[in-house]
């Protein structure tokens, strides 16, 4: 069976560059099809196993597509891909608790949740195209930049294993969104009503005026945090290969069940105490592998993986054990 497998890896008609954009391409339009058209056809909210299921569906499309990548590109790419998406996977756990404080201090109810973070995916699949388009055009032309990237992946692992250790960051966030310059510039420019009108983002009052409602407002604000998150995650996943393939297809298989893992997660996220602190770490080695070769360090692409599949798994292990060792103190 194992021969035969090896046999089938490795005697095939490789499909090109621009076929292989095909297969992607298709694969995200049947997701958002099924998305927005099978799994959440209504406003409602999901149930626990309604979204323990979906969330399993986009991780399993996410893993195959890394097996068709093996299939097409051979062992090292789809290590690229796995550690990509992995990276980023993981990286969506600070975009949950963010969004999650984004709803509640602008009071958009989770019936309508659903609705704001599919066009917030959607936007956020746009973006990333944009942003992987000009990380690629600079690296091409000024290699140099990649010692940036890495610079500033260490920078952020550092300021976020710092703010991990601070019990109370959290505290006033939700005050911190309505008091933050993007909500004072669109309620200063543009006409804003706080009641929500269904599942509308534009709605249109008795003075014949249309209002932005709550939702199209924390789709903004949603779009933009992605844009800063995504300043922590494209850097990462070029310091890991430069195929633009790899880091793109990654990326958007990564938070194409975005939205699923939010609902799942939103109230659990807390509890992974020690994942920040993995993040931070697996920043920093990313970060530094590109300094390593200097010191007569090689690191292959599995090295990245299992460091990274280590620190993330591990992490979330140790936090769930001690959230169960503390209740069974209180106990």
């Amino acid at each position: 069976m194992l021969e035969k497998l090896q046999y089938l890896f490795t005697h095939h008609a490789v499909l090109s560059q621009e076929l292989m954009w095909t297969c992607f391409g298709i694969a995200v339009i049947v997701l958002l099809f099924l998305d927005l058209c099978v799994f959440n056809r209504k406003n409602e909210v999901p149930s626990f196993a309604h979204t323990l299921w979906v969330c399993v569906a986009y991780i399993g499309a996410g893993l195959l597509f890394g097996v068709f990548v093996w299939y097409e590109e051979g062992t090292n790419k789809a290590m690229e891909y796995f550690t990509g998406f992995l990276v980023e996977k993981s990286l969506s756990m600070d975009n949950i608790f963010v969004m999650s404080i984004i709803f509640t201090s602008i009071g958009v109810p989770r019936i309508y949740q659903h609705r704001v973070l599919f066009w917030g995916i959607l936007g956020a699949i746009v973006m990333r195209a944009l942003l992987i388009g000009v990380g690629e055009a600079l690296i091409k032309n000024f290699h140099w930049v990649l010692y940036i990237f890495s610079a500033f992946l260490i920078y952020t692992g550092v300021k976020m294993a710092m703010h991990s250790l601070k019990k109370d960051e959290h505290e006033n966030n939700e005050e911190n969104i309505k008091n933050s310059a993007i909500y004072r510039f669109v309620e200063k420019y543009f006409p804003v009503t706080h009641e929500i009108d269904g599942p509308h983002f534009i709605t249109k009052k008795a003075d014949g005026k249309h209002y932005i409602t709550p939702l199209l407002f924390a789709l903004i604000t949603i779009e933009l945090m992605d844009v800063v998150f995504a300043l922590d995650s494209i850097p990462a996943i070029f310091l890991l290969t430069d195929d633009v393939f790899i880091v793109y297809t990654s990326n958007i298989f990564a938070i194409l069940g975005l939205r699923a893992l939010y609902f799942l997660l939103e109230a659990a996220v807390h509890r992974f105490v020690y994942l920040k602190q993995a993040l931070s770490i697996v920043l920093i080695f990313i970060g530094l592998k590109i300094f390593l070769p200097k010191f007569g360090i090689e690191l292959e692409t599995w090295h990245s993986l299992t460091v990274t599949f280590s620190l993330l798994f591990g992490s979330i292990f140790l936090s769930l054990f001690k959230e169960k060792k503390d209740k069974h103190i209180k106990a």
